[in-house]
């Protein structure tokens, strides 16, 4: 059996990731793909239980017990979750992975770029994604569109610094590396965003999804 692909989206709070998500997934079902739509943190049950005290507002974290919390929860979402799907030839597409920790905890909360890579190849050795798409949006915009569809998480609550900085990590990270990554611009309608990273996905994967 055919492995399949794994494709990631990251960016800022409020860039359109899960509506992208929604997108991708119906054009691979429709062209008879196995599609996995999965987040981070969470993906698996004690990822999801993470999830919910990594995400709770009013928690302060130690920003290296954060990042090891969330790699715990990606470990435990790569063994459960994303690994299997893979091997079964489906598509995954993921909200979130590890970009986001080198993005939220290294450039907006300070973490050593060195944890984090000690991390990750703890980890996840040798594992990467096939395709990241990175849905850039100015952090004014995000937030507005956040703040429209619930009630703020720990991380939306943070000042508009930090996000301006996780900004620039996702947009450091494309630049270094261009074969995976992708930047999109998030601002448009879901139609043009859609129709840009399925192009995307064609140049960086060598073929149509």
């Amino acid at each position: 059996m055919t492995r399949g692909c794994f494709i990631t989206l990251e960016g800022g709070e409020g860039a359109g990731k899960t509506t992208l998500a929604r997108g991708l997934a119906r054009h691979l079902a429709g062209h008879g793909h196995a599609v996995l739509r999965t987040r981070e943190p969470g993906g698996a049950p004690g990822a999801e239980a993470l999830r919910a005290l990594l995400l709770t507002p009013g928690l302060d974290w130690d920003p290296v017990a954060e990042a090891m919390l969330m790699f715990a929860s990606r470990r435990e979402h790569w063994i459960k979750t994303i690994h299997p799907a893979l091997e079964a030839g489906a598509w995954v597409i993921c909200d979130r992975f590890f970009d986001s920790t080198l993005a939220y905890q290294c450039a907006g909360r300070g973490l050593d770029q060195g944890i984090w890579r000690a991390l990750r190849d703890l980890s996840l050795p040798g594992i990467a994604p096939d395709a990241t798409l990175i849905l850039d949006v100015d952090p004014g915009l995000g937030m507005a569109r956040a703040m429209r569809r619930s009630g703020p998480d720990r991380f939306e609550q943070l000042d508009g610094t930090f996000h301006r900085r996780v900004r620039d990590a996702f947009l450091e990270i494309a630049r270094r590396e261009p074969g995976r990554c992708v930047v999109l611009d998030a601002a448009r309608a879901e139609q043009d965003i859609l129709s840009d990273a399925l192009l995307a996905l064609r140049r960086t994967l060598g073929a149509p999804p």
